[in-house]
């Protein structure tokens, strides 16, 4: 799984753990991604998306499927 956001494109950024000696370390900051169901072209599909784009409501959710009732005669 790549860490991108379908959305935006947003992925993870490098830079460097630096310590009190000024020591430094690479490192990898992850964005905070989310699989979801989404509508798209009347197809439903699990994407990854940010949780920027979901709170900005980017990401159309289908409706939820149908529970199945019991029968009992």
């Amino acid at each position: 799984m790549a860490r991108v956001c379908h959305m935006c494109g947003k992925r993870p950024q490098v830079g460097y753990n630096v310590s009190h000696a000024h020591n430094k370390t690479k490192r990898r900051w992850y964005p905070n991604l989310q699989s979801v169901r989404h509508m798209e072209n009347g197809q439903v599909r699990r994407i990854n998306v940010c949780t920027r784009c979901l709170k900005a409501g980017r990401v159309t959710k289908p409706v939820p499927r149908p529970k199945f009732q019991t029968v009992t005669p």
